[in-house]
């Protein structure tokens, strides 16, 4: 009869802990909303510190032109009325532009330096 009862505590034991670990509410699920919360987290920071750095070049750009002149420069190779503007090339887009000298006629090949007036 003790094995019985023993027995019967046992399978009631489970059945009260397969919600616990198992169920909808379980602690495997809690695990995994907590690991999936600090992966937004990481992902929320790092998406903060990519539009600071967005908001601060807006705020540049809206209040002077320096920021302007700066992007016009590097991204779309603008220069100053009366200002000369020097390109120097490495060796192996040098040696390129050789070759190329050598296979076209000379119309057709920009130089090594340009210089914008």
């Amino acid at each position: 009869m003790s094995r019985l009862v023993t027995l019967i505590l046992v399978v009631l034991l489970l059945l009260l802990q397969y919600p616990l670990w198992l169920g909808k509410g379980s602690w495997l699920k809690v695990w995994e909303l907590h690991r999936q919360v600090a992966a937004q987290q990481q992902l929320n920071q790092q998406t903060q510190a990519r539009n600071a750095l967005l908001d601060a070049e807006v705020r540049d750009l809206k209040q002077g032109t320096e920021a302007i002149e700066e992007r016009a420069r590097s991204e779309l190779g603008m220069v100053k009325r009366d200002e000369m503007f020097f390109q120097m090339l490495d060796d192996s887009a040098d040696q390129t532009t050789k070759k190329l000298a050598l296979q076209a006629p000379a119309s057709a090949v920009s130089g090594v330096i340009h210089i914008a007036r």
